[in-house]
C-alpha cells in the first residue's frame, strides 16, 4: 500500500509492505532553515498503542549517557534524515505515522507543523486480488536486536526462541504451504539444491504419512563441493528415501521449489531463494515466494518432470528451448517464468536489458529507471556496465554478500570501489559490528554457523522503478550469472506492474541495505572504538548531500518522497 500527503511544505510518502513501512520525507525551502530533524510517532490502531519511535543517536547537550544497546525517543533526539523506515511493523496492521519537524535548540526543542499518514500493512498470504505470497526471513544474525535478545549466543545454544525470531515466519510459511496438502487427493512435487533442515524435512514426511503423493528431486551431482553427502544424510535421518530422486547430471541443480496439486491438477507453487538448511532458513537473507496460479503451477510441474528425468545439460537446454522460450518474443504478461539452463546468454542479456536504459526496447518502463539488485556472489560484468552507465541522475542500489567470488574477488573489489564512487550509485556489502566499544552498540555475530559459505545476503532479485506506476520484480534462485542461465538448473519469476509485490520487496531490500550499509561504513570512516557520534545541534545535517544534485542523498530524497524538488 502507498499513501502520500503534503501539507504546509512537509511531504510524507508512506510505502507499506508486510513487515516494513518506508517513509520518504521532504521539506519545502521555507521550512528547512533551523530544522533539527524529525520526530516520528506511530499509532497502532490494531493493538491500540501509540508511542514515539526511538533511535540510538543523541544530541551532545542532552545526552542521557545510555548504556550499550540503549535507545532514546525521537521526540527528544530526532531522526536527521529524509528517509526513515519502521522495521518493526507487523502484517495486516493499521498504523498512523505522525511526522513532526523539530526546531530551536537541543535543550529547547520547538515543534513545527506536523503531518499524519494512515496506512495498512499488507497480508503475507495472497488475497483475492493477487496470486503472490511473500515471506522474508530476518536475514540479520549480525544485528543489535539479536545481540540484545539472545546475548549474542549461537541459536543452537539459545534454542527455539532464537530460531523463531530469525525465521520471522519463513519456515512457518513453508510448513503452512505443505500443510495445504491435507490428504490422499493432494500431491507435492519439488526440487531442492540443499535439502537438509530436519524440521522442514519432517514437515514433508508428515505430508507423506497423511497419504499425500510426495516426490522430491534433490542435488546429488558428484563432487567434493556440492551438497550431495549432506543431502543423503538428512534424507536418511528423516526417513524420506522412498520419496526422493537424486539429480546427478550437470554442475548444479540449484532450484528450490515445491508444486502443490489436488486431484492431479497443479494449483500453487512455492519458490524463491531459500535452501532447506539452517543457514538458508535462519542465517543469510532469503525469501520464500508462493504463487497461487494453476497455469504457473502446471508449468513448474512440467519442469519438475524434466528434472526428475535426470538428463544431461544439453537435453535440458533442448527442453527449455521448446517449452520455455526466453526471453519471450513479446513481454506483455504480468508473470513470466524462466527455467534454466538455456543455450547462450539470451536470458542474462534480457535481465540486463530490463535493468539498464535499453529497457524500453524490451517492453519495460522505459529508459533510466531506478534499479535495486541483490548479488550473493559478486556482480557480473554485464551488470557492472549497467551501474556505470552515464545516466547519473538515476538511483542504482546494489546489496551484496561480497564484492567478488573466488579468483574474481580482487578484481571485484576494484570494480565495486570504482562503481560506488559514482554520485547516483549506492552499494552495501554485508558486515557486522565486531566489538562492544563502538558508540553504544553491542558486538554482533558475523554468521550463523561455522561452515556458513554465505553469511549475509543470499537472495537473487531485481527491482526496476519499484515506486513507479509499473514496477518490475525479478526473483528466484538464479544469481544473475552466466552459469545460472546456461548451465545450472534454476527458476525465476518476472513480475510486471504488481505494486503490492514491489512494495514488499522494496521494504525488505531497504531494511537489509540500511542494516549493512551502516556496518560496512564503519570500516570506511572511523575506527570502531571512537566515542559516540552525536546529532548535529543545528540544521547543518541537511548539507550532507540532501540538496546537492551531485550526491546520491539528493536523488534518494526525491525518489522516496516522490518529489520533484
Amino acid at each position: 500500500m502507498r499513501k502520500r500527503r503534503s501539507v504546509e511544505g512537509l511531504t510524507v510518502n508512506a510505502v507499506a509492505g508486510t513487515h516494513v513501512v518506508l517513509l520518504g520525507l521532504n521539506l519545502a525551502p521555507s521550512r528547512r532553515a533551523g530544522c533539527l530533524g524529525f520526530a516520528i510517532q506511530r499509532e497502532d490502531h490494531t493493538e491500540d498503542e501509540r508511542y514515539w519511535m526511538t533511535g540510538m543517536k543523541t544530541f551532545a547537550a542532552t545526552d542521557p549517557l545510555l548504556g550499550p544497546g540503549g535507545q532514546v525517543s525521537s521526540r527528544e533526539h530526532p531522526f536527521q534524515s529524509f528517509q526513515w523506515a519502521d522495521y518493526s511493523a507487523k502484517p495486516l496492521h493499521d498504523y498512523t505515522y505522525t511526522v513532526l519537524p523539530l526546531y530551536g535548540k537541543p535543550t529547547k526543542l520547538k515543534e513545527g507543523a506536523s503531518l499524519s499518514v494512515r496506512i495498512a500493512t499488507e497480508p503475507e498470504w495472497a488475497t483475492s486480488g493477487s496470486p503472490h505470497s511473500i515471506f522474508f526471513n530476518r536475514g540479520a544474525i549480525a544485528s543489535q536486536e539479536y545481540a540484545r535478545r539472545f546475548q549474542n549466543q549461537s541459536p543452537q545454544v539459545v534454542g527455539e526462541a532464537a530460531y523463531r525470531w530469525l525465521s520471522r515466519g519463513l519456515l512457518e510459511a513453508f510448513q503452512a504451504f505443505v500443510a495445504r496438502a491435507s490428504g490422499a487427493s493432494f500431491g507435492l512435487h519439488g526440487a531442492f539444491y540443499e535439502f537438509q533442515w530436519p524440521e522442514a524435512l519432517a514437515t514433508l514426511k508428515q505430508a507423506a504419512e497423511r497419504g499425500v503423493e510426495l516426490e522430491i528431486v534433490y542435488d546429488a551431482i558428484p563432487g567434493d563441493t556440492g551438497p550431495k553427502d549432506a543431502n543423503l544424510a538428512a534424507i536418511a535421518a528423516a526417513g524420506l528415501k522412498p520419496f526422493v530422486t537424486p539429480h546427478t547430471e550437470g554442475k548444479i541443480m540449484h532450484n528450490k521449489f515445491l508444486v502443490l496439486s489436488r486431484k492431479g491438477k497443479p494449483i500453487a507453487v512455492w519458490t524463491g531463494s531459500t535452501n532447506l538448511t539452517e543457514n538458508g532458513i535462519f542465517g543469510h537473507l532469503n525469501v520464500g515466494h508462493a504463487v497461487d496460479d494453476a497455469m504457473t503451477a502446471r508449468r513448474y510441474l512440467d519442469y519438475f518432470a524434466q528434472l526428475k528425468a535426470d538428463e544431461a545439460v544439453a537435453e535440458d537446454k533442448l527442453w527449455t528451448a521448446a517449452n520455455n522460450p526466453a526471453p519471450p518474443e513479446t513481454w506483455t504478461e504480468p508473470l513470466t517464468l524462466v527455467f534454466s539452463p538455456h543455450k547462450g546468454l539470451n536470458v542474462l542479456d534480457w535481465y540486463v536489458g530490463i535493468a539498464d536504459d535499453l529497457a524500453a526496447a524490451h517492453g519495460a518502463n522505459g529508459p533510466h529507471q531506478p534499479l535495486f539488485m541483490t548479488f550473493a556472489f559478486g556482480m557480473h560484468d554485464k551488470f557492472k556496465a549497467v551501474y556505470e552507465q552515464p545516466a547519473q541522475t538515476v538511483l542504482r542500489f546494489a546489496l551484496m554478500e561480497k564484492a567478488g567470488n573466488g579468483s574474481g574477488l580482487a578484481q571485484g573489489k576494484k570494480d565495486i570501489a570504482r562503481i560506488r564512487n559514482l554520485p547516483n550509485v549506492v552499494v552495501a556489502i554485508g558486515d557486522s559490528i565486531a566489538i562492544n566499544s563502538f558508540d553504544r552498540w553491542l558486538a554482533e555475530r558475523d554468521k550463523l554457523t561455522k561452515e556458513a559459505n554465505v553469511k549475509y545476503v543470499h537472495t537473487k532479485f531485481m527491482l526496476v522503478d519499484p515506486l513507479g506506476p509499473k514496477p518490475v520484480v525479478i526473483t528466484g534462485s538464479a544469481n544473475f550469472s552466466e552459469a545460472s542461465t546456461n548451465t545450472n538448473g534454476e527458476n525465476m519469476l518476472v513480475i510486471r506492474n504488481d505494486r503490492r509485490v514491489a512494495d514488499i520487496y522494496l521494504g525488505e531490500f531497504m531494511r537489509i541495505f540500511s542494516h549493512y550499509a551502516f556496518r560496512e561504513s564503519l570500516g570506511f570512516h572511523r575506527p570502531v572504538d571512537q566515542n559516540p557520534s552525536h546529532l548535529s545541534a543545528d540544521d547543518s545535517w541537511q548539507r550532507a548531500g540532501y540538496f546537492d544534485p551531485g550526491k546520491d542523498r539528493h536523488w534518494r530524497r526525491l525518489y522516496f518522497s516522490r518529489s520533484t524538488a
